[in-house]
């Protein structure tokens, strides 16, 4: 019964207790109590743990990813690379356990997928704010109200983007973004086109391969138990602690990049 308590673990580490019992329960052995089988599993050093929370990422993208990873192995451009985003996520995992021995605690294999929990992007939020950065200074955080579309976009990226980009960065400089439809479209690739923009070839569903993300973990941070009456309120709050990220976390992020990719 004990083999079969931590083989039933180990083959799904989401199985609950209820779970393991039902799966190792038989006709002519006696049904062990739930409290028995979560002693069974602390004895041998399995213990929950809240999962990682990775982006779901598809079998297709992630060689996609892989393949990005090694023609950047030598990637020289950083110090010219504006790098952008917007701040729009949210998950979609549960409170849940999964049961990790400490040999696994202590070693990557946390990182495989049957030990991560997926989370997506979606709409949302009481205030969207998109940004970017690169080597030589912060960008304006802009504000968006409503939804952005491509001509929202379109409007940021011309009256926004470039005119810092024009008074902070020497050519020729490469912009990187994620590529949502709306920043694929025809509509934002023909600005781009005209303005002469060199884009970065990015994959699909890599936002943790994008520096930004850490910046707005930063910008949490840095508010983490502000509160706001409004969303005119949330915005300066978020206007002002953007403004006062030292360029030394910019260029620790940039520096970061070559190892990461």
């Amino acid at each position: 019964m004990d083999r079969n308590i931590l083989r039933a673990c180990r083959e799904d580490p989401r199985r609950t207790s209820t779970d393991i019992q039902l799966s190792v329960t038989s006709s002519n052995e006696p049904v062990p109590l739930r409290r028995t089988i979560k002693r069974r599993l602390q004895v041998a050093g399995l213990h929950g743990r809240r999962p990682v929370k990775k982006p779901l990422v598809s079998l297709k993208n992630r060689k996609a990813r892989v393949e990005w990873a090694k023609q950047h192995l030598s990637w020289g451009l950083v110090s010219e690379l504006i790098t952008s985003g917007a701040t729009n996520r949210s998950s979609i995992c549960s409170v849940l356990m999964v049961f990790n021995g400490f040999d696994v605690l202590l070693a990557p294999d946390m990182l495989l997928s049957i030990y991560q929990c997926p989370t997506v992007k979606h709409g949302g939020g009481s205030v969207m704010v998109w940004g970017c950065f690169s080597d030589p200074s912060m960008g304006q955080l802009k504000r968006i109200v409503g939804t952005m579309d491509r001509y929202v976009y379109e409007d940021i990226l011309e009256n926004t983007m470039r005119p810092w980009a024009r008074a902070n960065l020497s050519r020729p400089w490469v912009f990187q973004q994620d590529n949502y439809p709306k920043h694929t479209s025809g509509h934002v690739a023909n600005w781009f086109r005209r303005r002469r923009v060199d884009l970065l070839e990015w994959p699909s569903q890599s936002p943790d391969l994008n520096p930004i993300e850490h910046m707005w973990e930063e910008l949490e941070n840095r508010l983490k138990g502000v509160r706001a009456s409004n969303a005119n309120q949330k915005f300066a709050q978020l206007e002002a602690a953007w403004k006062s990220i030292p360029m030394t976390v910019v260029q620790t992020l940039l520096d970061s990049m070559p190892g990461c990719y």
